[in-house]
């Protein structure tokens, strides 16, 4: 009976000691925050992990780019303009771009149009050999050196419209369209054989300028336009030869004179060889 008495006693005093330590305990045991500061605790543990998660792991690969000391000679144009494969687009480029770009290797058709480039010089495509068309159109240029285009023997297209030249270059033999449109080009600025070689040449677009005379044109050229020029008159030699009834032109389909101050109805016999009339004033 006594042991009984004395079990009954011992075991609350020893809950209520066990107790009172606990918590005494708890004040100093990190992993045993009570309330307010458990929940610090486990904000700032949150904290930690993701900090260590957003740290890169020793052995997990690097995705950002590395500096090989590699050729970067083509960096800049292509980061002011658009390089695909074979073609460089630098249109309407800003900052102003003043000079041909620098192009990569086995460049063939650049689209350099709507800058402000003012000459064009003998260097500019040296050393592109590939470039099979060429497109300035709304620059500022008035000037080109001859032998600018000298080196380039796989050129086909090239456009100068709307510039300021008020004299062309020697021009690659192998053209096959050709534009000046909008130019300040007078006839002595515009050797009169200039294109008499040229025997792949199917359009020729001289629109626009100040020219008092036709050049001669190849036979191969189907489209021709020389509106809004200061041309006065033609003969026979212009388009057929005087010395050849015979002489026929099938390919020329289109002539444009329309704006000149000539009155083509004047001519009648110079127009003979062609399937169609230039398109003009007639009286």
């Amino acid at each position: 009976m006594k042991a009984l008495l004395f079990t009954c006693l011992l075991v609350p005093w020893l809950v209520a000691a066990s107790a009172k330590r606990f918590d005494r305990n708890s004040q100093l045991i990190p992993g045993s925050l009570p309330g307010r500061e458990l929940n610090g605790y486990f904000i700032d543990h949150l904290k930690s992990r993701r900090a260590r998660r957003a740290l890169p792991l020793a052995d997990e690969p690097d995705d950002s780019p590395i500096d090989e000391g590699g050729d970067t000679s083509d960096l800049p144009t292509c980061l002011l303009c658009v390089c695909l494969t074979g073609s460089v687009y630098c249109e309407e480029v800003s900052p102003d771009m003043t000079t041909v770009p620098t192009l990569p290797k086995e460049t063939a058709y650049l689209y350099a149009r709507f800058n402000k480039i003012k000459k064009i010089s003998t260097k500019d495509f040296a050393d592109i050999v590939t470039l099979k068309r060429i497109d300035l159109t709304g620059n500022l240029i008035s000037e080109i050196e001859d032998g600018a285009f000298s080196k380039l023997t796989l050129l086909e297209e090239l456009s100068l419209a709307d510039n300021r030249l008020v004299k062309l270059p020697m021009l690659p033999a192998k053209l096959t369209s050709f534009s000046a449109n909008n130019n300040l080009l007078k006839t002595r600025g515009v050797k009169a054989n200039i294109f008499k070689k040229m025997n792949k040449l199917a359009t020729l677009y001289l629109a626009d300028n100040q020219m008092e005379a036709v050049p001669i044109i190849p036979d191969n050229v189907r489209i021709l336009h020389l509106q809004n020029n200061n041309i006065t008159e033609v003969n026979k030699n212009t388009f057929c030869r005087s010395n050849d009834t015979y002489y026929l032109r099938p390919s020329l389909s289109e002539v444009r004179m329309d704006g000149n101050p000539v009155v083509l109805s004047k001519y009648p016999d110079s127009f003979t060889c062609m399937k169609v009339l230039p398109s003009g004033r007639y009286r």
